[in-house]
C-alpha cells in the first residue's frame, strides 16, 4: 500500500523504512548501477532496490520489486537469492526535502542473471544504467558508499 505524500513524509521523520536492495550481476559478473534520479542519493550511481509495502511479505516485496527494477522477464524467488545482510542507511535529506533525514534498514539480495533472462530496465528511479566490475564500482566516486559496501 502506498501512503499519500503527506502521511509518508510523518512516516519518513518518525521511523525508519525497510527495503531491499538487489546486488545484480550478469554472466561476466558485473554489477548493475542505477543513476538515481530521487532523493535520497540523488545522482549517485545505486544499485537497483525499493521499499517493503504495508502489510507486503518479504517475498512479495522482492518479487515485485524484481519485477518493477528489473523486467517482467526475470524470474527469481527471494529464497533463491543470496542474502547479503542486514544493511543501515542514514541519509540527511528525504525523498520531499531536507526537513527530515531517512533512515532505511536494508535487506541486501544478491541474484545471479542467466543468459537467456531479458531485462527492461525502467527510467522512473534512475536516469541511466551501467554495468561495473566490483573493482570499477569500488574506484567510482560516484557510485554510492553504500553500495560500495556490499563488496567491501
Amino acid at each position: 500500500m502506498w501512503l499519500p505524500d503527506q502521511v509518508f513524509k510523518t512516516v519518513i521523520s518518525s521511523t525508519p523504512l525497510i527495503s531491499i536492495d538487489l546486488v545484480v550481476r550478469n554472466n561476466q559478473n558485473q554489477v548493475l548501477l542505477g543513476k538515481r534520479l530521487n532523493a535520497p542519493a540523488k545522482g549517485f550511481w545505486f544499485v537497483p532496490g525499493g521499499r517493503v509495502q504495508k502489510d507486503e511479505t518479504l517475498d512479495d516485496a522482492f518479487t515485485r520489486l524484481i519485477k518493477e527494477e528489473l523486467g517482467t522477464e526475470v524470474v527469481v524467488k527471494r529464497s533463491e537469492a543470496n542474502f547479503l545482510g542486514v544493511y543501515e542507511h542514514f541519509y540527511e535529506e528525504n525523498v520531499f526535502d531536507d526537513t527530515a533525514t531517512t533512515h532505511y534498514i536494508v535487506l541486501g539480495y544478491e541474484i545471479q542473471l542467466h543468459q537467456n533472462q531479458v531485462i527492461s530496465l525502467p527510467k522512473i528511479q534512475h536516469e541511466d544504467y551501467m554495468w561495473m566490475t566490483e573493482q570499477e564500482l569500488l574506484n567510482n566516486d560516484v557510485v554510492h558508499l553504500y553500495s560500495k559496501n556490499y563488496f567491501n
